[in-house]
C-alpha cells in the first residue's frame, strides 16, 4: 500500500484544484435558471470516470441526469456501490456569505463554497481514491459501481424508479455513502443508524371568512385556537407522543449501544452554548444523544393563521395551518403512523371546524448491524485514514435512499462521513476541512483494500 499512499500524498494539490473546479459550478437543482449548470456538473463527473477508463453512462431522466459508472468485476471479491450527489442547495441568503458561494475560498484550512461538504467534496473523495488505485496499482481489489445523482436536494424524484428498473445492474454486497459527519473534530465516526420521517400539513377551516373577534368571539370555534389545542395534545408533559400505538414498534437501545453513547466525548454545556439555549428538553428517561438519535419525536415546523402584520387587528381567523413532522426510528412504519395520526386528530377536532390532513412524504428509519464484516472493514480503513478508530453513532436526520437501497437491493449501507457538524450544509458559509478531505480520500482508498479481502459466500 506504500505506493498507493505515496500517490495520494503527491497528488494533494491536484485533488484540491479539482475540488475547486467542481465547487465553481452552481449546480442548484431546485433552480430552473441553473439547469445548464446542473448538466455541466454531471458532465464534469462523467469526465472524471471516463478519465479512469471506467464504463460510464450519463442516464437521462425527466429531471436532472444520473451518472453511472463501474469497474470490472473481481472474482471472489465483493461489489460495492458508491452513492453520492453532484447537485447542491440554493445559496440564499447571499448577503450572509463571507465569500461568494460559487467562488471557493480557503480560510484557516477550510474550503468555503456551496456543496463543499454536501456532497461534492465528500463524494469526490471516493472518485479520487479510485483514481489512486488505478494509477498506482493498475487495478482495484474489488468491483466498484458509482451512482451519482443530480436531484438529491429536490427529493431524488427519479432515483427510486431508476434503482427499481436496474436492480440487476446495481446488484452489490453493500453501499457506501459519505454525506454525514464525524462525531466531532478529530473523532471520526461510523453512522450505523438513521431516523425516518413522516411529514404532514394540517389545514383547519371555520367560518367562511375572517370575523370580528369581539362580535363573534365565544360564539364560534376559532381555528387558530383549535389548531394550538390539537397540536398540543399530540405530546404530553413528559415529551411522549400521544398517538395510540405510536411506540408499538419502537425497539429499545441495546446495552452495548447505550454504553457506546455514554463513552462519546459529548459536552452538554458546550452543546447548549453552541445552540444558544439555557436548558435541554425532550422525552424523559433518555440522554440527549439517545433522544436525538434513537427516539421518535414530534415537532411543529411552521404555523400560519390570522393577522400577522404591523399593529393590531382583532380578528377571529377563518383558517389555520400547521406543518409538522415525526422523526421515526427503525421498525416504525410511516403509513401506520399516518393512519393513527389522522384518527387521533379527527377525535380532537371539534364540530364547527373542518379538517384536512395532507401527508407530504415519509421514509422509514434504518439501522446497520454492528457485527457486520463490512462495518469491521470500515473501522480499519478509517483508522488508516484518520489515525484513530472511529466511534459509532446514529444520526437524527433521514437519508431516504438508504432505505431504498435496503428495500430494493437487499443491502445495508456504510455511512462514512468525513465532514463536521459545523460545516453549515444548507446554510451560508458551507465549508469542508481540507485535512479531512485528504483523510477521507485515504480512508476510502484503504476501504477498498479492506472490503476486497472479504470473501463472498
Amino acid at each position: 500500500m506504500s505506493s498507493l499512499d505515496d500517490y495520494l500524498h503527491e497528488r494533494r494539490a491536484q485533488f484540491e484544484r479539482e475540488l475547486v473546479d467542481l465547487l465553481c459550478i452552481p449546480s442548484v437543482s431546485a433552480s430552473s435558471a441553473n439547469r445548464d449548470d446542473v448538466r455541466r456538473a454531471a458532465a464534469w463527473v462523467v469526465d472524471q470516470f471516463r478519465g479512469l477508463k471506467l464504463k460510464t453512462e450519463l442516464v437521462e431522466t425527466a429531471g436532472h441526469p444520473i451518472v453511472y459508472a463501474e469497474s470490472p468485476a473481481v472474482a471472489g471479491a465483493p461489489t460495492v456501490l458508491v452513492y453520492g450527489h453532484y447537485d447542491v442547495q440554493p445559496p440564499d441568503p447571499l448577503k450572509e456569505w463571507i465569500s461568494p458561494p460559487f467562488e471557493p475560498a480557503i480560510r484557516e484550512g477550510n474550503i468555503y463554497a456551496r456543496g463543499a461538504t454536501d456532497d461534492k467534496g465528500q463524494m469526490l473523495t471516493h472518485i479520487k481514491s479510485t483514481e489512486a488505485w488505478l494509477k498506482s496499482q493498475g487495478k482495484l481489489p474489488l468491483q466498484l459501481k458509482f451512482l451519482i445523482e443530480g436531484e438529491e436536494e429536490v427529493g431524488s424524484t427519479h432515483l427510486e424508479e431508476f434503482i427499481a428498473k436496474n436492480r440487476t445492474r446495481l446488484a452489490c454486497d453493500c453501499v457506501v455513502i459519505s454525506d454525514t459527519s464525524q462525531f466531532a473534530p478529530g473523532v471520526p465516526a461510523i453512522t450505523y443508524g438513521l431516523r425516518g420521517l413522516a411529514y404532514f400539513e394540517l389545514n383547519l377551516t371555520g367560518p367562511s371568512q375572517d370575523k370580528h373577534s369581539g362580535t363573534f368571539g365565544g360564539a364560534i370555534a376559532n381555528p387558530a385556537n383549535v389548531l394550538c389545542s390539537m397540536l398540543a395534545a399530540l405530546i404530553n408533559e413528559r415529551g411522549q407522543v400521544q398517538i395510540p400505538g405510536f411506540y408499538n414498534d419502537v425497539e429499545p437501545l441495546t446495552p452495548r449501544e447505550r454504553d457506546e453513547f455514554k463513552k462519546l466525548p459529548f459536552d452538554e454545556r458546550g452543546f447548549m452554548q453552541k445552540l444558544g439555549v439555557e436548558a435541554l428538553r425532550g422525552e424523559e428517561g433518555y440522554s440527549t444523544l439517545e433522544r436525538r438519535w434513537a427516539r421518535p419525536t414530534c415537532d411543529i415546523n411552521g404555523m400560519l393563521s390570522g393577522y400577522t402584520g404591523e399593529g393590531a387587528k382583532t380578528v377571529l381567523p377563518a383558517r389555520a395551518m400547521a406543518k409538522f413532522s415525526f422523526r421515526l426510528v427503525p421498525k416504525q412504519d410511516p403509513k401506520i403512523i399516518s393512519a393513527a395520526l389522522e384518527k387521533r386528530l379527527r377525535e380532537l377536532c371539534p364540530k364547527g371546524v373542518k379538517m384536512e390532513l395532507v401527508s407530504s412524504h415519509g421514509a422509514p428509519g434504518v439501522v446497520v448491524p454492528l457485527d457486520s464484516p463490512y462495518v469491521a472493514a470500515a473501522e480499519r480503513a478509517i483508522e488508516h485514514g484518520f489515525g484513530k478508530r472511529p466511534v459509532f453513532m446514529r444520526e437524527g436526520g433521514s437519508i431516504p435512499v438508504v432505505a431504498i437501497f435496503h428495500d430494493l437491493l437487499g443491502v445495508d449501507t456504510l455511512l462514512l462521513g468525513w465532514g463536521l457538524d459545523d460545516d453549515n450544509p444548507h446554510s451560508p458559509n458551507e465549508k469542508f476541512c481540507l485535512a479531512d478531505f485528504h483523510r477521507g480520500i485515504k480512508a476510502s482508498a484503504h476501504l477498498w483494500q479492506e472490503l476486497g479481502q472479504i470473501k463472498r459466500t
